[in-house]
């Protein structure tokens, strides 16, 4: 058909990696575009998944918060390789190392953020601790309920068993952070930004779950637009579960941001750190006295802040 477009192969191209071994097989044709990479697209939109994480983890030791955030992009990263192994193969090792990892990140800020709340509900505005026997004790909890629905998984197969999990972990982890924003977030300007931060967090997930639902019921319409209309390489681009890991890769930056911010509030020292976005678009929790690298503003598409207002800005604090 051209140089820079050719048409899909007419049947099932053998790949690298050998037999499907995974219980789900996505809606994009294996092998189509490399005899290495059984899903081309569902493969490298995972390097969003990874490079985000990365930078979070890069973020939060530049910026000296909690091991507990680095912990967070850990997960997250361990999420994007697993995802990345898993779609490049198509073996059943691989899947559960795309499946699992994902509620074993979540138990960080589920655990982040139940502890928080406890403090909240029995200190209310007091910013005192729970006790590290409770935390541990929240934690093993949390750790053992994750464990046995592992173990369910693996013996009985059942991806809405994984599916549940880690949805109720979403639901208790924005259902507490709702909670104490409410009750500890007062300042204007930071209440903004939170409320950015988190809702741009869950349209870009809740979009990205809307793109992995179109891929999964309409698998047929895709493939026929793909293959008799645009044909390669503009068919990757509508891989929808693609969309699902560069789209959801963003919104837990996002969401990992505000979780930052919003701790660094509920401990009291918000004081020594600064919320930036990027140009403009971009959100970065950064301590006091780096300078940022980029043009950036104190709030969602506000104007640019220059170098001269930051150093005002540390002046005054």
């Amino acid at each position: 058909m051209g140089i820079f477009r050719w048409n899909y192969p007419e049947s099932s191209v053998p790949g690298f990696w050998g037999e499907t071994t995974s219980t789900i097989d996505w809606c994009e044709e294996n092998y189509v575009v490399s005899p290495y990479i059984a899903e081309w697209s569902n493969t490298l939109t995972n390097s969003v998944f990874i490079l985000t994480a990365i930078y979070s983890i890069y973020s939060a030791h530049k910026n000296k918060l909690e091991k507990r955030f680095l912990f967070i992009g850990f997960g997250y990263g361990l999420v994007g390789v697993g995802s990345w192994l898993f779609h490049m193969t198509l073996k059943y090792r691989f899947q559960l190392l795309d499946e699992l990892p994902m509620i074993y990140a979540m138990c960080i800020p589920t655990w982040s953020l139940v502890c928080e709340a406890k403090e909240a509900l029995f200190n209310g505005d007091n910013h005192k601790k729970v006790p590290l026997f409770e935390q541990i004790f929240i934690g093993v909890i949390i750790a053992l309920v994750v464990t046995t629905v592992s173990i369910l998984y693996v013996i009985y197969k059942n991806v809405d068993i994984h599916q549940i999990l880690f949805a109720v972990q979403i639901v208790v982890v924005a259902a507490a952070a709702g909670s104490l924003t409410y009750r500890y977030v007062h300042d204007p300007l930071a209440k903004r930004n939170l409320k950015a931060s988190m809702a741009l967090g869950a349209l870009f997930f809740l979009s990205g779950y809307f793109s992995w639902l179109l891929d999964i019921h309409f698998c047929s319409f895709w493939v026929h637009i793909r293959r008799s209309i645009l044909a390669l390489p503009l068919g990757v681009l509508l891989e929808l579960h693609g969309w699902w890991h560069i789209l959801t890769g963003v919104g837990i930056y996002f969401y990992i941001v505000s979780l930052e911010h919003l701790r660094v509030i509920t401990l009291d020292v918000s004081t020594d750190y600064l919320f930036i976005w990027r140009w403009k678009v971009f959100p970065e929790l950064i301590r006091k006295g780096h300078n940022p690298s980029t043009r950036y503003s104190l709030e969602l598409f506000g104007s640019y802040v220059n170098d001269l207002a930051f150093e005002a800005e540390k002046k005054k604090k």
